[in-house]
């Protein structure tokens, strides 16, 4: 589809100021965690625009929140584009934000002209992709693609001791004009406009990332015994230290895992020695690993030699070996013509893009699982983000939401 249609940019920066101001912090970021009263009024403020358009609003069980736009054939499953409003304690004002409000914009425009697409389209703001505040998070999207919620979630408290129910039930309540829907209804299929959370767009001058998949990520635990002692007395012979155990081994995992194969991620996140003595050679030593790669064949090589070279380093030091998977999310591979269609938007604005893998979660990942899906990735300044000077250019914001909006219209 060509023609000079656009967007609203300037209603779009506006809309994301007005957003921003929504538990803004005071160092420019915001503080909008998911189920809070922050979030609920970002939530209501995007009903009301929604009303006041002319479209319907829906909530399902987990509180996602849904806007349509009817289409020629509104018997036919919509097609769904938006992101989450939810953010870190001290986030930034884009992650999430911009997807959401770009979204809302294309229905806007399309509105604007009078555009009827062939089926309906909804804008969706996922609950809880950030996950700060009650724990896992991409909780809406994964419920979604379930159809149903999990029963590990119904004791889940937030650090207050806000239940998890709870707070879902005031955040429905808070918006009686919403209509409710079932978890899980079916779907077109979903596209997501996201800042690149990292500085590859940036730093090569590029406007526009055209997501193909997202890695699929493992959390290890491990914990390695060996036996407490006297840092003073003890000879070298007669020491079962963990300590030299895993630095032995991490030197290796360092040195091999992430140089060897760029698209590897390996990170050691949580650390603690017991007994933690300055005196004492530990008696134990625990850690967590990250592991990311977009290959599952790789993902299952890379963690075989993570705990093959914690095994033999145990061996050698006198020393036992514990291993846990406390999280394992298999990689997810986008629509080829959604993505198709992405680049052909690009092509018709005069957007340089590139093909990217995200290693970040997104909501497009559990939504991959059951509908058609993709993403596209904007740059942010520096790559940084969960971080109040998170800061995506103007002009980034609109080109983004300019590649949405023409790859709507080529789908629909």
């Amino acid at each position: 589809m060509t023609g000079s249609i656009d967007i609203n940019g300037a209603r779009l920066l506006q809309r994301l100021e007005e957003f921003a101001a929504i538990g803004a912090t005071k160092a420019g970021g915001v503080n909008r965690q998911a189920l809070s009263v922050e979030d609920r009024q970002a939530r209501s403020l995007l009903a009301e625009l929604a009303v006041a358009r002319g479209f319907r609003v829906y909530q399902d069980p987990v509180a996602n929140l849904f806007i349509r736009r009817d289409g020629m054939r509104d018997d036919r499953p919509p097609f769904l584009i938006g992101s989450h409003l939810d953010s870190q304690p001290t986030g930034g004002r884009f992650d999430g934000a911009l997807g959401t409000l770009a979204a809302f914009e294309v229905l806007e425009s399309l509105q604007d002209r009078a555009i009827v697409t062939n089926g309906p389209v909804e804008v969706v703001a996922w609950t809880n992709e950030e996950g700060s505040r009650f724990t896992p998070g991409v909780m809406g999207s994964m419920a979604f693609s379930l159809g149903h919620v999990l029963d590990a979630w119904q004791n889940i408290q937030d650090a207050k001791g806000t239940r998890l129910q709870d707070a879902i039930a005031d955040t429905l309540a808070a918006l009686p004009e919403a209509e409710f829907r079932a978890l899980g209804t079916p779907i077109a299929g979903y596209l997501e406009l996201h800042i690149e959370q990292a500085p590859t767009l940036e730093r090569d001058g590029i406007p526009v990332g055209i997501v193909t998949g997202v890695q699929g990520t493992r959390w290890l635990e491990i914990r390695v015994t060996g036996q407490a002692a006297h840092a003073g007395t003890t000879p070298l012979v007669y020491r079962r230290d963990p300590v030299v155990a895993v630095t032995t081994t991490l030197s290796a995992l360092y040195a091999s895992i992430m140089p060897n194969d760029p698209e590897a991620r390996f990170t050691v996140g949580r650390m603690s020695v017991d007994p933690g003595s300055v005196n004492a050679i530990p008696g134990s030593l625990s850690l967590t690993i990250d592991l990311r790669h977009p290959d599952i064949q790789r993902l299952d090589a890379i963690e075989a030699l993570i705990i093959t070279l914690f095994q033999s380093a145990c061996d050698t030091n006198g020393c036992t070996l514990e291993t846990r998977r406390t999280f394992d999310v298999a990689p997810a591979i986008f629509d080829e013509t959604i993505i198709q269609e992405s680049e052909n938007a690009a092509r018709r604005l005069g957007l340089p893009f590139r093909h990217m893998i995200s290693g970040a979660f997104h909501d497009a990942l559990y939504i991959s699982r059951v509908a058609p899906t993709a993403m596209i990735f904007v740059p942010c300044r520096d790559g940084l983000s969960h971080n109040e000077a998170e800061y995506v250019e103007p002009e980034h914001s609109i080109s983004g939401a300019r590649v949405l909006f023409e790859t709507v219209r080529g789908l629909l």
